[in-house]
């Protein structure tokens, strides 16, 4: 094995069990081979045993790889490795050193603490027994004598203790190489037997040792030295006495010297991770899954200084771009090998600052979407660690970038096919970031990460489906070429599809535009009896494969083979009303919150039920029906909380907050026991301890009992069924986007009935103006219209008496004079464009009959 001051480890020789670590089947090597795998990681040494091999970061991470059959490895198995694996029992151990026999290996701790694991068949890991060892375990005999080395031979070890001037040796003596005296083996470590010359004048500098042979090296006079023992010789790193160098000195003769130096460096994740880490207080061993181990504040400073000279900084910049961002990224196994990315932004910001524009975010982006899933998710971590304003810089590097990329293809489609993969990449990546602030409470809020420019990006593509719409009608109220307005909504569809995975960047009106991207292509079919209506859409549906659930409703009545918007919106507005009038016949006081009615034509009515609401979902038609919070959430995986339970049963949901909110800590017992009243059932919460009673220290515990018990396990079964329908329809993806709150007023929509936004929302055409006599008739008429007429309105509108999740502003009713009509005929609407055709009226109070009696027409097919 060889590690070079660039940090890069090659290894070559026999590979029969996995020793050079390049992976299972891989040949033996008769020339060095760079182990990729532990690229970036800054080591500070490596270890050669038998048939094994270790590894050691400055930041104390061991890894082992090769036989194991003695658990040489340290991994609590005995099967060989083929990879460098990182030993977690020596985590944050602090180890500064490791050495390997023939088959077993010690490690030192900053402290003196000695580790050993592996064959122990001759005493070599000195915890007086042959025992092997298949983890490391400490040698108890040598604690708290500050050990200062440590080095194996082929079946023993030594450790030197400095302070006192004294080697112990344990493991095989029958070639003399314990130093005992005698030709016999030792279980525990003892003190060597040195020879006279090593007398008080002598100072042990290190220790060596061989197959069966040991070595001292003693010095007349005391070494100064208090580097640990592994950076004597280190890997090169980037320090204030570099930076001021090349920053002082970059048009001297040296520039020349310089530039490799530069190039050695930055190429090189590895002396990039090893150069700001914090040593205060040892805090860099404390590295770990959450914590970088980087000194930020070193970082920023040093960009700074090199952002001095910008002939420093563009040479930087040159070697990060070339060199080192193209190895990024693949096949990483130690978490210090994330470092680069935490360190990186900083010289994008000097970047950004310098007016340099470059293409670094761009590639700095792919190297991080490279990683594999769980190093994205330490990196993450990372990130929900770092200080504020360092979270915010890597923040503004992409968000900005992010938006100005939507805007350029929104007005421009065409450049969605040279900017899609760095705009999916950015947006990906905005996504990560966001999941890292949302570990933390931040001043970073979700609403920083907004992108409000992708509004735009809706808007144009409504507007072009718009005029296409229009278009296939037959109304061309304007010229248009219809291919390339078919051509710019397919690159508008795929650019808000390639946004989709980043869902921290929709606002609510772009959450909403993606759930109407179907594919038209795709539909399913039901022909229904408007007198079985339930049993015909359950023969149906229930069989239907997922594939084409996924697909477009077309509902065909017997009676009416048209297919149309209407059709469906009826048909969704049917169903339900016909379950709540079901649900209306149950008796309430045994219903449990979560019910649906009992259907004589399946017992799969939950599954169904989730069937018929996952298709009103992906067909952007309400659900006729009130439903809680708890069931959104539970829709999308959230614990429902105490506040949910309270929506269901204001007066328990108060009791149960009063209790959580008593002050007195000292009450044994609350005259309450952990038996509660469900649906007329009496339910032990504890069924281990029944009539358990409700303390000061357990309220808490009962409180999430009750909670869990009424809202989850209680209607578990039952859930399941519907969610299992549910998601066989809907894309997990998409319903992903939103928040219960806001899952709820899609699904149900919202009753908050702003009549005076609908007003200034309506436009008239075709001779209409607002201020037209039968216009200025209609909402004089319109606004003394009871509130339930109102809705009825709308209904009749829109087929929804329902506020859309966006609105009243998403209701734009277009007014239009009804030609060819008399006074007895009455106003006309076109549900699917919300357009409303209005005969010419001489009186109020003919506008006002005829009005009422379209709205409160008989339904059609449903009432005759």
């Amino acid at each position: 094995m060889a590690l070079t001051n660039d940090g890069q480890l090659f290894t070559w020789g026999q590979n029969s069990r996995g020793q050079l670590g390049l992976g299972k089947g891989k040949s033996s090597s008769l020339s060095p081979e760079l182990l990729e795998s532990l690229c970036g990681v800054p080591l500070a040494q490596i270890s050669a045993g038998g048939d094994h091999s270790f590894a050691l970061s400055l930041s104390g991470a061991v890894f082992g790889w090769g036989r194991n059959s003695a658990g040489q490895l340290g991994l609590g198995h005995t099967e060989d490795i083929y990879v460098p694996t990182c030993v977690n029992n020596l985590n944050q151990k602090k180890t500064i050193s490791i050495s390997c026999g023939e088959e077993h290996t010690a490690t030192l701790s900053k402290g003196g603490t000695v580790f050993t694991f592996g064959s122990g068949r001759y005493g070599q890991l000195g915890h007086n027994s042959l025992n092997d060892e298949l983890r490391p375990r400490v040698v108890n005999e040598l604690w708290g004598v500050n050990v200062s080395q440590i080095t194996c031979g082929r079946n023993h070890t030594l450790a030197l203790v400095k302070s006192s001037n004294k080697i112990y040796s344990f493991g095989c003596g029958e070639q003399g190489q314990l130093g005992n005296g005698q030709n016999t083996n030792q279980c525990i470590p003892l003190p060597v037997e040195l020879h006279s010359a090593a007398n008080n004048i002598h100072t042990i500098e290190s220790i060596v040792a061989g197959g069966n042979h040991s070595f001292a090296l003693c010095s007349k006079t005391t070494s100064e030295s208090i580097l640990e023992p592994n950076q004597r010789r280190g890997i090169l790193t980037l320090g204030d006495n570099m930076i001021n160098r090349w920053v002082s000195n970059c048009e001297s003769k040296q520039w020349r010297t310089f530039k490799k130096e530069i190039k050695r460096v930055f190429s090189s994740p590895s002396c990039i991770n090893g150069s700001f880490i914090v040593k205060s207080c040892d805090r860099h061993y404390q590295t770990s899954t959450h914590v970088s181990g980087l000194d930020m504040d070193s970082v920023r400073a040093a960009f700074d200084r090199l952002a001095e000279e910008e002939r420093v900084l563009l040479e930087v910049k040159k070697v990060v771009k070339n060199d080192l961002l193209p190895c990024l990224g693949l096949n990483i196994v130690g978490i210090e090998a994330l470092r680069v990315f935490i360190i990186l932004p900083e010289l994008l910001r000097v970047l950004k600052i310098q007016g340099h524009e470059t293409k670094l975010r761009e590639s700095y982006a792919s190297a991080i979407l490279r990683l594999d899933p769980w190093m994205q998710a330490v990196l993450e971590n990372f990130w929900s660690e770092l200080p504020e304003t360092f979270l915010k810089t890597v923040k503004e590097h992409f968000h900005t970038k992010t938006a100005e990329m939507i805007t350029a293809v929104t007005f421009d489609f065409r450049q969605i096919q040279a900017m899609r993969i760095q705009l999916r990449e950015s947006a990906q990546v905005l996504q990560l970031l966001y999941k890292a602030s949302c570990k933390n409470q931040r001043e970073l809020k979700p609403e920083d990460f907004i992108i409000y420019e992708i509004n735009d990006l809706c808007d144009k593509l409504n507007a072009i489906q718009r005029d296409i719409n229009f278009f296939n009608c037959g109304f061309e109220w304007r010229n248009i070429d219809i291919n390339a307005a078919l051509a710019e909504e397919q690159q508008h569809i795929i650019t808000l599809r390639l946004l989709s995975s980043s869902l921290c960047i929709f606002t609510l009106e772009a959450k909403y535009s993606l759930l109407k991207l179907r594919d038209m292509r795709r539909a399913i079919n039901i022909g229904l009896r408007r007198n079985a209506l339930l049993e015909d859409c359950f023969q149906q549906l229930m069989f239907a494969s997922e594939q084409d659930l996924k697909g477009v409703l077309q509902v065909v009545y017997c009676e009416n083979l048209e297919r149309s918007n209407v059709n469906q919106s009826d048909f969704f507005y049917e169903v339900f009303k016909i379950l709540k009038q079901e649900l209306k016949k149950l008796d309430t006081e045994t219903l449990k919150w979560f019910t649906v009615p009992e259907l004589k034509f399946t017992e799969d009515r939950y599954f169904f039920f989730g069937l018929l609401c996952g298709l009103a979902f992906n067909n952007n038609c309400v659900v006729n029906m009130v439903f809680p919070l708890a069931m959104f959430k539970k829709l999308l995986d959230i614990r429902p909380s105490l506040d949910d339970f309270t929506e269901l049963n204001p007066d328990v949901g108060r009791s149960l907050q009063y209790l959580l909110n008593y002050s007195d800590d000292d009450v044994e017992n609350m005259c309450m026991t952990y038996t509660i009243s469900c649906n007329n059932n009496e339910v032990e919460l504890e069924p281990d301890e029944p009539g358990k009673a409700v303390t000061s220290l357990n309220k808490g515990v009962f409180v999430d009992a009750y909670v869990d018990y009424v809202l989850n396990k209680s209607v578990e079964q039952e859930f399941n069924e519907f969610k299992k329908g549910f998601y066989k329809v809907c894309d997990r993806n998409l319903v992903s986007l939103f928040k219960p709150e806001e899952l709820r007023e899609v699904m149900l929509g919202s009753d908050n009935y702003d009549w005076k936004v609908f007003k200034a929302n309506t436009t008239y055409e075709d001779g209409f103006t607002a201020k037209h006599p039968t216009i200025v008739l209609f909402w004089k008429v319109f606004k003394k219209l009871s509130s339930q007429d109102k809705k009825a309105f709308l209904m009749f509108l829109t087929s929804s008496e329902r506020v859309p999740i966006l609105g009243m502003e998403q209701v734009k009713m277009r007014v239009r004079p009804l030609f060819n009509s008399t006074q007895d005929h009455m106003p006309k609407s076109y549900t699917c464009h919300n357009i409303l055709d209005l005969p010419v009226y001489e009186t109020k109070e003919i506008l006002q009959t005829k009005l009422i009696e379209a709205i409160r027409h008989k339904r059609g097919f449903w009432d005759e």
